[in-house]
């Protein structure tokens, strides 16, 4: 199910003490499975992020980076947070964008619902 872009902002501050630009826009929200969302990350209008998941697990919702399967069938992270600070952060903006686009949906979904039948022309000969 595709989401309408939520893409709100955060400035964690970096070492030099300039804060940092997250922009996170999600992709799709799933409703089965462990996956709930899947988003891109810009960071500073600089380095983009693409396929970052949002995942459920036993222990709570957690950021999953891109990554790819080794050879010995172990998967290898392509990019990812180097402190546990930043991690934190980046999981942060995107529960809340995420929070914002399930919010969203489900406002299209109850608008459509209480919207009234389309009104349809009678079938049969007309005079």
């Amino acid at each position: 199910m595709k989401a309408q872009q939520a893409q709100p902002q955060t400035q964690p501050e970096r070492q030099d003490g300039k804060k940092m630009d997250i922009d996170v826009k999600i992709n799709s929200i799933s409703m089965e499975g462990n996956i709930l969302a899947t988003a891109s990350v810009n960071l500073n209008r600089c380095l983009a992020i693409r396929n970052v998941r949002l995942m459920n697990g036993e222990k709570g919702v957690f950021l999953s980076m891109p990554s790819y399967r080794t050879g010995n069938g172990e998967f290898k992270d392509i990019c990812f947070p180097i402190t546990a600070d930043f991690r934190t952060q980046l999981t942060e903006a995107l529960v809340s964008a995420y929070k914002e686009a399930l919010t969203m949906q489900q406002g299209k979904m109850v608008q459509v619902a209480e919207s009234p039948a389309p009104q349809t022309a009678p079938v049969g000969p007309s005079m």
